[in-house]
């Protein structure tokens, strides 16, 4: 058995959080090896947020021709998927490859070992015959797999996920959808405008469940009038297919069929694989437990999905920036001692004595009352901060305000395609916002403000005495202030 080699830090998956930490530690002056079993950057750039936007932006330029008649003349749309997955595979995965991807890391200074690695006691990451001995840190970054339900049949049948779905060169007739959440929507919608008979079966009571109900409705009828047919509360029992498509079997009796068969009802890390017993920690959750500067253990870091704080990229990447802070500024205090300036930051300031570059004085700590999130629907359905519900059972005193958006001027000019709202969640008690909810052509940028305020606690007061711009979809958060008892 080799020896271990010494180095700094080692970062397990370089996914959009570990390649990030890996990265910005590399070009920090430490010694950093980086392991990934799969594509580096993770499900984002490959399966997740890139090309499905991609996919995403053409379905909704398919969308708005067909919103020509009645507002500038008429016009006739011939979707073709062609161009689509061939910007996805030229344009935003390089057919799959992550050459760019690994020079990017190691032109920073780090090391790439391809792999699977595994923790070997503390300090030390085994992958194959080598093994490595962290002198500063372990960064787990290892993600999550779609988390696919134990219906009879499902999993002896070709069906697809996220990665198939984004992958494919030549649409299916007809999909069945098995989830109707965030993923699940997006890709309905898409494969629907391009021709596709599509049906979402879902097995709560609504689509979107984890967002406001309102939303759940406008994101639902938005569906059926691209001809996705919806089907909530039905629990899926049995799977079948026969060689030429899948028949999904629910309970009650009802039966779906279609040639293709999505699966998107969630995710979930997978820690029996990371070696968590030899440091001492529990394998059997869901995800791994960290603190708010995102520690599992001494001398081990996560970031990213498998840490169960939303699977969101800019989650990864916000994380990313308080574990590169932390570790800097554990490798400055092991070596030199205080930061001699004090001026030091998490995004790069004064070196220490030890030639560490960028350490950091103060480390921030995580924050996710105001995390933000986004369903690339159209409408969008963007979110922040709590719902209604979540407020109401923490025992918050809850005002709601609420304004629809075609009653908007903006709405009302849009006309076709303004089907949306915002929706406020406020602590009357503080007279702060705790929650927001924007739905509508731009959902997700009109969500930046009410980020903002959930964030930074802004008196609904002030938020009053603000100068809204008209004719913007932003005024509408004016109306729904107006609206709030």
């Amino acid at each position: 058995m080799a020896d271990p080699e010494l180095v700094d830090v080692v970062v397990v998956g370089l996914g959009v959080g570990g390649e990030e930490v890996a990265g910005r530690l590399a070009e920090a002056g430490l010694s950093v090896v980086g392991v990934e079993r799969d594509l580096v950057g993770g499900e984002c750039p490959y399966w997740g947020c890139v090309p499905s936007k991609m996919m995403i932006r053409a379905a909704n330029a398919i969308a708005e021709a067909r919103r020509v008649d009645g507002l500038a003349g008429t016009a006739e749309v011939r979707p073709d998927w062609a161009p689509v997955a061939k910007r996805i595979r030229e344009e935003a995965t390089d057919t799959w490859d992550d050459t760019v991807a690994v020079q990017r890391f190691t032109g920073k200074g780090g090391r790439f070992v391809r792999g699977t690695a595994r923790l070997d006691g503390p300090g030390r990451v085994r992958v194959g015959e080598r093994v490595f001995q962290a002198r500063h840190g372990i960064v787990l970054g290892t993600g999550t797999r779609p988390s696919v339900p134990p219906v009879d049949g499902l999993a002896d049948t070709p069906y697809w996920t996220n990665r198939q779905a984004i992958e494919v060169e030549e649409l299916p007739e007809s999909l069945l959808v098995l989830g109707g959440g965030a993923i699940g929507l997006e890709l309905a919608q898409v494969f629907a405008r391009f021709g596709v008979r599509v049906t979402v079966v879902e097995a709560l009571d609504r689509v979107l469940a984890v967002e406001e109900p309102e939303a759940s409705e406008v994101a639902a009828a938005a569906l059926r009038a691209d001809g996705v047919e919806i089907h909530t509360g039905v629990r899926a029992e049995r799977v079948s297919h026969d060689g030429r498509g899948f028949t999904l079997h629910a309970a009650g009796g009802a039966r779906f069929t279609a040639e293709r068969l999505l699966v998107v009802t969630g995710r979930r890390a997978h820690l029996d694989e990371l070696g968590l017993d030899t440091v001492g920690v529990d394998a059997g959750r869901r995800y791994l437990a960290v603190d708010d500067r995102l520690h599992v253990t001494e001398g081990i870091w996560a970031v990213g999905d498998v840490t169960g704080e939303g699977a969101f990229t800019h989650v990864a990447m916000y994380q990313a920036g308080i574990v590169v802070a932390d570790l800097l500024d554990h490798a400055r205090r092991a070596a030199g001692g205080p930061d001699p300036s004090g001026t030091a930051s998490a995004t790069g300031g004064a070196s220490g004595t030890t030639g560490v570059r960028g350490s950091t004085g103060a480390v921030p700590r995580a924050d996710y009352r105001a995390l933000p999130r986004v369903t690339f629907t159209d409408p969008e359905v963007g979110a922040v901060g709590l719902t209604e519900s979540q407020a109401r059972e923490r025992g918050v005193n809850v005002q709601v305000g609420l304004a629809r958006l075609p009653s908007s001027a903006r709405g009302w000019i849009h006309k076709a395609g303004n089907e949306g709202f915002v929706k406020l969640v406020a602590d009357a008690d503080q007279g702060v916002l705790i929650g927001a909810t924007s739905v509508g052509p731009a959902g997700g940028e009109v969500l930046s403000g009410l980020a903002v305020a959930v964030h930074a606690a802004v008196p609904l007061a002030r938020l009053r005495q603000m100068i809204y711009a008209y004719p913007t979809f932003h005024r509408t958060i004016e109306d729904a202030l107006r609206n709030m008892s």
